[in-house]
């Protein structure tokens, strides 16, 4: 089971909360597309800005946007011009008023999707994909995870053939639902096809309760202000 299931999926309510908290009822299906359009036009939009979560909270003339990211200022911009560009684009594409909050990601080597995101650039920039995973294990080890282990697969190296290789350090259990596991699919993008990268990082277990739906502070460096407005029940969807 452990190889077969998305970790993240997985553990949600239990170590782990939805990344779209909201409530919907005849419109749900357009919501959940809404959701994907607004995280594949970031995730675009913003290429080199580290983004590594995306969290969407509505009521019911507001979309809140919470952006956890490893390097904050790309997305901000000089004195806030690119987030107010971006805010203006989404407001255009979903015709409804935007909230972006900013959280910054202080250990990005303990987050999947940036380890990944790192490993997958260095393999398109035609270093080898060995290196480039053992140097990103030691970089996620020294950051004080418990464990690590990356599977690439694919052309690996241009190979005629393509093949699995699997490297790992640690322990990362996919078992222990307390165990907070961090996970992340990325593919790299080279001259001999795609190389897929998967991620498990293991950043040891939650023993304690906590909270599955926290509310965003208000983020200062954006303008406009930050937090959740409106009330409501709200319907848990894991984009």
């Amino acid at each position: 089971m452990g190889q077969k299931t998305n970790p993240i999926g997985n553990r949600l309510g239990i170590v782990r909360g939805w990344d779209s908290h909201w409530f919907a009822d005849k419109d749900y299906a357009a919501k959940v597309v809404e959701d994907e359009k607004i995280r594949r036009y970031l995730k675009i939009r913003v290429d080199k800005g580290g983004i590594a979560r995306i969290v969407i909270e509505r009521t019911l003339k507001r979309v809140t946007i919470t952006i956890h990211t490893s390097r904050p200022g790309i997305i901000i911009g000089s004195k806030g011009e690119n987030v107010d560009r971006i805010r203006e684009e989404l407001r255009k594409l979903t015709k409804k008023g935007i909230q972006i909050n900013i959280v910054e990601i202080r250990k990005p080597e303990l987050n999947a999707t940036i380890v990944g995101e790192t490993i997958a650039r260095q393999i398109e920039a035609r270093i080898n994909f060995r290196k480039a995973i053992k140097t990103a294990i030691q970089s996620t080890m020294r950051a004080g995870a418990d464990g690590i282990k990356v599977r690439a697969s694919g052309r690996l190296n241009g190979s005629d053939m393509a093949r699995s290789e699997e490297y790992k350090e640690g322990r990362s259990p996919l078992h222990t639902f307390r165990s907070d596991i961090d996970y992340a699919i990325v593919e790299a993008q080279t001259v001999y096809g795609k190389i897929g990268l998967k991620v498990w990082i293991c950043r040891g277990e939650i023993l304690k309760k906590i909270d599955l739906f926290p509310t965003p502070a208000t983020n200062k460096r954006d303008r406009r202000g930050g937090g959740r407005k409106g009330g409501g029940g709200r319907r848990r969807n894991k984009s």
